[in-house]
């Protein structure tokens, strides 16, 4: 692929949109600006870009891990603490379905754009969890700050993947994830200090106030090297062309270009089906509730009805077809979709788990719960060093999710409340360091499968199906629990009356209240432990497809590319690629590729 900015002034009014591919492969603005700001980058720009980032990742990573912990605590404390399933699977389907539009942005306008907008968000959510006076408040502002972190996520990996090779893409990924390692400790000090001495509240509401402050600087500097790259580009006969067209057919334009109908149908489908499932053990009659019905059946139907639109009269269609027949694309977004079932149906409750079958202080809890966090940064750090200098991806993927399964497997055993400590924590560090090795193997891949102009898309769509994985494995999780625990705890507390029985099942804190011995606490930790088990063997069972689906995956060289399909650099100079049969002739969709 030759690239846009590749002109040499002989055209001397040559548009960004003329310079485009046909059909939904486009050249956005955004990539040709990122393109072109790594000729005008200075000495230090790159690194003052990376070191912004740094210290916004460290942040970014503080609130991941205390405001993860939380949620239960809010919840309980509004009195609904089963509800968490629900509001975790409308949260996935936000994170699932919001990816695209979100590539779009910074494809279509910019990076830094779409990162200014994505902090709006993120600030304003927590705003409204923070003064939430009931769980329908709460759910609502998590879900608007569930967009601007979405948003701040996915735009790191597209910065990333703009700004440097595969051959160091792993390691880059991998230290952008190490602030983790260190606020898997800070962090659960921090959310036990603010659970005991403030409140779940003040723990929202400060990162409305610290990361503003702190990715400020990161968004100017991109703002600031985009602007640079328009400067250049119009010295080199490339002008970004403003639509002269009526606003009613530029709004049309832009409602096609994001896909926001299919992007509806596709986010009211996921709801409707996963919805019912933790709702249907509150809802009158239960399953027997017209409403739980329609609620599915309608779901059902919409699932086709989005295939089919996507297929036959979406414009630009967030499933594109390139996608579906790209086997790196398609295998990689697989294998993310029954990892994240698997991942989510036993960790949505773990929390609640372990504050209720073990004795350990708060700060312990709080640091269990970031064991596979630390491990996915340390070994996400390891697996791109070693795609750096093997420059392969497809071993460490296999080893990562072999380890993933394993540790799976072995919470079926570690469940309990007599079983070891050393042995449940044991089973979180193998599925958190398979699970570093793995994502970062994952996304080098996939990003490796594609031209530079699909970059942003893909990495949306691998998580669009991964987010999807990660809704249902919150469903199943959800489904199991309300179904199954009240259930238990009749089996277990025979001596409650049901009104006593769904105080326990309504808040952790009821269900941990009374001291280990207790009757009430041990008939609790028998229920928590039979519906666990329930959960790791689903989960087990959902964690070995991944297993056999990466002995298929391409395994493509990781140099100096982009990419490793166009086979040009940063700024788009061709660059050599030994896998690559001509190295005049290349193909766009890379047919001329070993396999």
């Amino acid at each position: 692929m030759t690239s846009p900015i590749d002109t040499k002034g002989s055209a001397s009014d040559l548009r960004l949109e003329d310079a485009e591919p046909p059909s939904d492969l486009q050249a956005h603005s955004g990539v040709t600006k990122i393109e072109a700001a790594h000729k005008v980058y200075g000495k230090w720009s790159k690194w003052i870009l990376f070191g912004s980032m740094a210290v916004g990742a460290f942040v970014y990573s503080l609130e991941r891990t205390t405001t993860y912990q939380y949620l239960a605590w809010a919840a309980s404390d509004l009195n609904d603490h089963s509800r968490i399933a629900t509001i975790e699977i409308a949260r996935a389907v936000i994170t699932s379905c919001g990816k695209p539009p979100i590539a779009k942005l910074a494809d279509v306008s910019s990076r830094g754009t779409a990162y200014a907008v994505m902090l709006v968000f993120y600030v304003v959510g927590y705003i409204i969890v923070a003064a939430s006076k009931n769980i329908s408040t709460l759910g609502a502002g998590m879900i608007i700050s569930t967009i601007g972190f979405t948003g701040i996520s996915l735009l790191g990996d597209i910065v990333i993947a703009d700004n440097t090779t595969l051959k160091w893409r792993g390691v880059a990924s991998g230290l952008l994830a190490t602030p983790y390692i260190i606020n898997a400790f800070v962090g659960s000090v921090v959310a036990a200090s603010i659970l005991e001495r403030a409140s779940w509240r003040w723990g929202y509401g400060m990162f409305t106030i610290i990361a503003p402050a702190v990715m400020a600087p990161m968004v100017g500097i991109l703002l600031w090297s985009e602007r640079k790259a328009k400067l250049f580009l119009a010295s080199k006969g490339v002008v970004e062309h403003h639509s002269t067209k009526p606003t009613h057919i530029r709004l049309w334009h832009t409602f096609e270009k994001f896909d926001f109908l299919g992007l509806l149908l596709l986010a009211g489908s996921i709801s409707l089906i996963l919805l019912p499932l933790t709702l249907a053990s509150a809802a009158k009659g239960g399953w027997h509730n017209a409403s739980m019905i329609a609620m599915v059946t309608i779901g059902a139907i919409l699932f086709p009805v989005f295939i089919f639109y996507e297929m036959r009269f979406a414009k630009y269609p967030v499933m594109a077809n390139r996608f579906l027949r790209n086997r790196g694309v398609i295998l990689i977004a697989l294998i993310g979709f029954f990892d994240f079932i698997s991942f989510y149906i036993t960790s949505t409750y773990l929390y609640s788990f372990v504050v209720v079958v073990k004795t350990w202080p708060l700060v312990y809890m709080n640091l269990f719960s970031q064991i596979q966090t630390l491990g996915l940064c340390i070994f996400g750090l390891v697996a791109g060093i070693l795609q750096r200098f093997t420059h392969r991806s497809k071993m460490p993927l296999i080893l990562g999710i072999a380890i993933r399964l394993i540790g799976c497997g072995l919470m079926i055993h570690s469940r309990g409340a007599n079983a070891s400590d050393a042995e449940i924590v044991i089973s979180q560090i193998l599925q958190g360091s398979g699970g570093g090795i793995t994502v970062v193997a994952m996304m080098t891949t996939a990003q490796a499968s594609v031209p530079h102009v699909d970059v942003a898309t893909v990495i949306a769509f691998v998580s669009l199906l991964t987010e999807i994985g990660g809704a249902i494995g919150n469903g199943i999780s959800g489904a199991v629990w309300t179904k199954m625990m009240p259930e238990k705890m009749a089996q277990h507390l025979p001596f409650l009356d049901a009104t006593q029985r769904a105080e326990l099942f309504a808040s952790i804190a009821n269900a941990a209240a009374n001291p280990r011995g207790d009757p009430i606490r041990e008939g609790v930790i028998n229920a928590y432990g039979d519906v666990m088990k329930i959960l790791c063997i689903i989960a087990t069972v959902f964690a070995v497809p991944p297993l056999i689906i990466a002995f298929f995956v391409p395994n493509w060289y990781l140099g100096d590319q982009q990419n490793a399909i166009d086979n040009v650099n940063l700024s788009g100079e061709r660059v050599h690629n030994p896998d690559v049969k001509d190295s005049v002739a290349e193909s766009r969709d890379g047919s001329d590729l070993k396999p």
